[in-house]
């Protein structure tokens, strides 16, 4: 045996590529295929089952992409609509046949990708287009609320139904296609209110200065057998600070705090025995300068006819807060009031130009009844959050049925 070192040669890829000669490539994938090599025309190596033509696909039937002979195989599948929106499919573990997964939307161009490979691992690739067929049958509307502007922290968003919607898989289609998006992020989700109305809060009010985006993915989308969704017109929504006026009806006073600390507080009169106002927490719903109010409107036995002035309602059946001069001598001593709180003129104002829209006002200490959480204003935080995850189709069965949303996407937790 020779002691004589070993001499190795190393090749480097442009000494191969000199050694042979102008035009060859010796640099090329782990298949032996150039990596710049251009992929060749797939066409006649797949079957489409997709419609030819100007013909439009049935959006209900599903889409399949085949390997045609035993010369290669599907890699790889990619179908998106016009709007972005992904269809969800699967490639059996063979390559031979790729299909849907997820139904197509409705009235939409789709553009699918299909990438293959040859025997010889060469790749390939062919790109189809078609349009889908807009079913003759009822479509569904969203129509997302509040209008756009700033809010207070306790307003809810409201997303009202043009059809009725009741199956439990309808509801999780509607559900999922209804996105909301905070910055900063909030723990929220869905409630069903009715089967033509869903409400969404967060976990305890929304952050002070949010941009609030919502939007509704149905366009196109099968809802039930005979309801499919159409476009809806985005919303963006902004918060202003936290502000929070707290009616205790037993010290007849109104405080109001901003971002967690006190800035004013009033003597007021709150509802008398009879009339009392209710408990519990009241969003703002809007503000009037001069209303008219009389006994007819809510029935009273004693009459009255007045004209007040800067009223803040806090309730579809006509509670407000307002200037009340002619009770002065109750405000902060008695509750003499119809069910409104009443203060001084001044304070009224004051109040008037410091609430807005959305804002929370809390009763406590009061002999009246429960503010609902549906069906007089918005008393949609008198609800549990548990009791409120339970009105979500997707949350109801989940472990603590929390979902974040932030500026990405409404995600469930379980």
């Amino acid at each position: 045996m020779s002691n004589s070192p070993r001499i190795s040669t190393v090749l480097s890829c442009t000494l191969v590529v000199v050694a042979l000669g102008a035009g060859a490539t010796a640099c090329g994938g782990s298949d032996g295929h150039p990596l710049s090599a251009k992929p060749y025309d797939a066409a006649g190596q797949i079957v489409f089952n997709g419609p030819e033509g100007t013909k439009k696909a049935d959006p209900e039937k599903p889409l399949e992409v085949t390997a045609q002979g035993e010369e290669g195989r599907i890699t790889d599948v990619t179908a998106t609509d016009s709007l972005g929106r992904y269809v969800a499919g699967e490639l059996s573990a063979d390559g031979t046949r790729w299909h849907t997964t997820g139904p197509l939307a409705a009235g939409v161009h789709y553009s699918v990708k299909v990438s293959t490979e040859d025997e010889d691992g060469a790749p390939g690739t062919k790109l189809l287009a078609f349009d889908t067929d807009t079913p003759k049958k009822k479509l569904l509307k969203v129509e997302l609320g509040p209008e756009k502007g700033t809010y207070g922290v306790g307003q809810p968003v409201v997303a009202k139904l043009s059809k009725a919607v009741k199956g439990k898989e309808a509801r999780a289609t509607v559900e999922r296609a209804l996105t909301v998006r905070s910055t900063p992020a909030a723990d929220g989700a869905w409630h069903w209110v009715d089967s033509k109305e869903l409400h969404f809060r967060p976990q305890k009010y929304w952050p002070s200065n949010a941009t609030i985006e919502v939007q509704s993915n149905l366009e196109g989308i099968k809802v039930s057998d005979s309801l499919w969704g159409t476009d809806t017109k985005p919303l963006k929504l902004k918060t202003g600070d936290r502000v929070e006026a707290v009616v205790d009806a037993g010290s007849h006073n109104l405080t109001v705090y901003r971002n967690g600390e006190e800035i004013n507080s009033v003597p007021v009169t709150t509802g008398k025995p009879g009339y009392s106002t209710r408990n519990g927490v009241k969003v703002v719903l809007g503000q009037e300068y001069a209303v008219r109010m009389t006994s007819a409107s809510i029935g009273s036995a004693d009459f009255y006819d007045k004209m007040v002035y800067y009223a803040t309602r806090v309730t579809d059946t006509g509670e407000y807060l307002h200037a009340a001069p002619w009770s002065a001598g109750s405000h902060g001593f008695a509750n003499t009031s119809h069910g409104c709180v009443g203060m001084s003129t001044s304070n009224a104002a004051w109040l008037f130009e410091t609430l807005r829209q959305g804002d929370i006002v809390e009763t406590v200490n009061s002999y009246g009844e429960d503010m609902p959480a549906f069906g007089n204003g918005l008393g949609d935080w008198n609800m549990s959050w548990k009791d409120w995850r339970k009105g979500s189709v997707l949350l109801a069965d989940t472990r603590d049925g929390q979902s974040t949303v932030d500026a990405a996407r409404l995600r469930p937790q379980v």
